[in-house]
C-alpha cells in the first residue's frame, strides 16, 4: 500500500495523477514545507484518531494542532491518537505519507477548516517522499470528508 494506491485512486476516477516525488523527506509538516518551499500552514497534515467504535482521519493545516475540548465536544470523546503500527495496518500508508486518499479501509475523514482558507494544500500521497497538489474543495468532494472546527 502506499503512493501506488493514491495514483490509482485518482486514476479510477478518471483525474489526473497528482502524485509527485519530494526531493527530500516529508514526512512532518517542517520537512515537507522546506522540501516544498512553501509555508507550514499549506501543508494539509492527515492524523488517525481511534473514537469508541471506529478510526477516522483528520485533514488539518500543517501549523494546527487539535484543540482538545473542541475534539471532545463534537465528538464524545477525548482525542487519542492511533499508534504509529496501528496506521499502517488501518490505513495502508505509513505515518509520515498518511493521506486521505487510497486508503486500505473505509474511513470517515473530517477536515478541519484551517485548510478552507487556501487556495491549494498539500498532503502526503502515501509515502514519506511523495505529495500532491489539492484544492480543499476537491479533496473534499472526492473522500465525502464533513468540515469540523476543532483545531487550535
Amino acid at each position: 500500500m502506499g503512493t501506488k494506491e493514491v495514483r490509482q485512486f485518482f486514476l479510477e476516477r478518471s483525474l489526473p495523477d497528482p502524485v509527485f516525488e519530494l526531493s527530500d523527506s516529508g514526512a512532518t509538516v517542517d520537512l515537507a514545507s522546506k522540501t516544498l518551499g512553501v509555508e507550514p500552514g499549506l501543508i494539509a497534515k492527515t492524523l488517525a484518531f481511534k473514537l469508541k467504535d471506529r478510526n477516522i482521519l483528520i485533514v488539518m493545516s500543517g501549523n494546527c494542532r487539535i484543540d482538545n475540548k473542541k475534539f471532545k465536544q463534537y465528538f464524545g470523546i477525548k482525542a487519542k491518537m492511533l499508534e504509529h503500527d496501528e496506521v499502517s495496518d488501518i490505513t495502508g500508508h505509513p505515518v509520515g505519507g498518511l493521506t486521505p486518499f487510497g486508503l486500505k479501509n473505509g474511513l470517515e475523514i473530517y477536515l478541519d477548516i484551517s485548510i478552507k482558507e487556501f487556495k491549494f494544500v498539500y498532503p502526503a500521497a502515501g509515502s514519506k517522499t511523495a505529495a500532491l497538489k489539492i484544492s480543499p474543495s476537491l479533496m473534499q468532494e472526492l473522500t465525502d470528508a464533513i468540515w469540523v472546527d476543532i483545531c487550535q
